[in-house]
C-alpha cells in the first residue's frame, strides 16, 4: 500500500527510565493497516440499511443548506466523502453569502428509495428527495466496515 504507515521495529527498544533496560531487536516491519484498518463485514452482521439511508439523505440535504454541521455525520462516512461534502459546504456557504441569503432549514420529504446489493456487504441506493422548488436524487453507496455501515460515496444530483 502506498499510503500505509510503516513502522520499523529494527531499532532497539529501550525502557523509559533506563535507556539500556531493554535492547530487544524486532527485525520485522509492521504495517498497521494490514491488521488494524477497516475490516469488511458481511450482510448478516450488519443492520438494516434503510433507516441509515434515509437519515443520511436528510442530514446531507440539511448540511448543504447550512442548517446542520458536517461533523454530525463524520462517524458514518469515509474520509473521502467527508472531504467532498466539506468542499460543497464551503461552496454553498459562499453562494449564500454572495446572494445575501440567510441559513434556513429546508422543507422536503423523502420519496422512494431504490436499493441494490452488488455484492455481500455493499449497498447502492438512490433516495428521492422532494422539496418545494425541485426534486433531487441522492445516490449513496454503503459498505459494511467494522460491523457497521459506512458511506463510501454520496452524490447529490
Amino acid at each position: 500500500m502506498s499510503n500505509a504507515l510503516t513502522i520499523d521495529y529494527s531499532a532497539p527498544v529501550r525502557g523509559r527510565d533506563d535507556p539500556v533496560l531493554d535492547t530487544r531487536v524486532i527485525p520485522a516491519k509492521f504495517v498497521p493497516d494490514e491488521f488494524f484498518g477497516h475490516q469488511p463485514a458481511g450482510r448478516e452482521t450488519l443492520p438494516n440499511p434503510l433507516p441509515l439511508l434515509e437519515n443520511l439523505t436528510t442530514c446531507v440535504i440539511e448540511i448543504l443548506a447550512g442548517a446542520r454541521d458536517l461533523n454530525q455525520i463524520a462517524r458514518w462516512v469515509t474520509d473521502d466523502v467527508y472531504r467532498n461534502l466539506l468542499k460543497r459546504v464551503v461552496i454553498s456557504a459562499r453562494a449564500r453569502r454572495a446572494k445575501g441569503q440567510a441559513v434556513s432549514l429546508p422543507t422536503f420529504s423523502i420519496g422512494s428509495t431504490s436499493v441494490c446489493e452488488p455484492r455481500d456487504g455493499v449497498i447502492e441506493a438512490v433516495v428521492i428527495v422532494r422539496g418545494r422548488a425541485r426534486t433531487r436524487a441522492v445516490a449513496i453507496r454503503l459498505e459494511g466496515l467494522d460491523r457497521r455501515w459506512r458511506a463510501t460515496t454520496i452524490s447529490v444530483l
